[in-house]
């Protein structure tokens, strides 16, 4: 009569140790599938054929800008001049370019400005023959959402241009211009360094500088801070009063917050800055 076998033990289940071992393994695989994902994002970006992606998400992102900070006002004056208060023409814009560096930064690093693409390419984080096409797809997206909010809802009130404060001479325009620039630079720069990556940390930093901005800023300059917002519509719409307070303020500023944050942090240049101005088409 052959022998009968005993029947199999169930295996004891793991103990403690056992399943933090399991969990930090299976934690290493995941950090290094997200890096080789990095890398290979990385080395994308920095291939021609995807520079249409980056090119397209700048002019998405100005468009979508342009079409809240300029739409805002035209809305207003559209139905009656007390749609919106005057507050959340301010804060809209803001809470647009937090969520264009949230789900297109990582694309084209979310510049949606000529200052701030200038800043990056002097900071070391963006490689200058990149500029001229940024700045284009950035006039082209302003100038787009113009022609759109017009072409909907007509010249009302503004047409979404950015103006002078009554009685503001364009001199303190100017200087206004270039204060609220550098600041916002300031913080476009900070938060893109090595001590902070892209992502929440850059868009919360951002989007509350332009609100903060704007509150205190809009009745004296309009609180542009960004040529392509201004210009973008002026051209659209063959009216240029006060241009040229727009095409040199913001790139001054810009250029005042390129000094300070070299003065700050030293060069620029390092990998986790390079990442967030150049964005990594992830």
């Amino acid at each position: 009569m052959p022998a009968t076998k005993d029947p199999p033990t169930p295996d004891a289940p793991p103990t403690s140790e056992e399943q933090r071992a399991h969990r930090r393994s299976l934690s290493a695989v995941a950090e290094a599938t997200g890096t080789a994902r990095q890398l290979e994002a990385m080395l994308q970006f920095h291939q021609s054929e995807y520079e249409w992606r980056r090119l397209f998400s700048e002019l998405l992102g100005t468009f979508m800008l342009v079409f809240v900070a300029a739409g805002g006002s035209i809305v207003n004056a559209r139905f009656g001049g007390a749609a919106i208060p005057q507050f959340i023409q301010v804060v809209a814009p803001a809470l647009m370019v937090m969520s264009i560096i949230l789900f297109m930064g990582a694309i084209s690093g979310a510049h949606l400005n000529p200052g701030v693409s200038l800043a990056f390419a002097l900071r070391g984080d963006f490689p200058w023959r990149r500029v001229p096409l940024y700045l284009v797809a950035q006039f082209v997206g302003a100038i787009l959402a113009t022609l759109l909010l017009v072409a909907l809802l007509g010249k009302q009130g503004t047409a979404g241009l950015t103006l002078l404060g009554a009685g503001i001479s364009t001199t303190t325009a100017l200087l206004w211009e270039i204060v609220l620039t550098t600041g916002l630079v300031s913080v476009i720069l900070g938060t893109s360094s090595g001590a902070q990556n892209v992502g929440w940390g850059a868009a919360i930093g951002v989007g509350g500088f332009i609100a903060l901005a704007g509150m205190i800023g809009a009745p004296v300059s309009g609180a542009s801070m960004n040529t392509a917002r201004s210009l973008g519509p002026a051209i659209a719409l063959n009216t240029y009063t006060a241009w040229w307070v727009y095409l040199i303020g913001p790139p001054i500023g810009a250029l005042i917050a390129v000094g300070f944050a070299y003065a700050l942090r030293g060069p620029g240049g390092d990998a986790t800055a390079r990442r967030a101005g150049s964005g990594t088409l992830g």
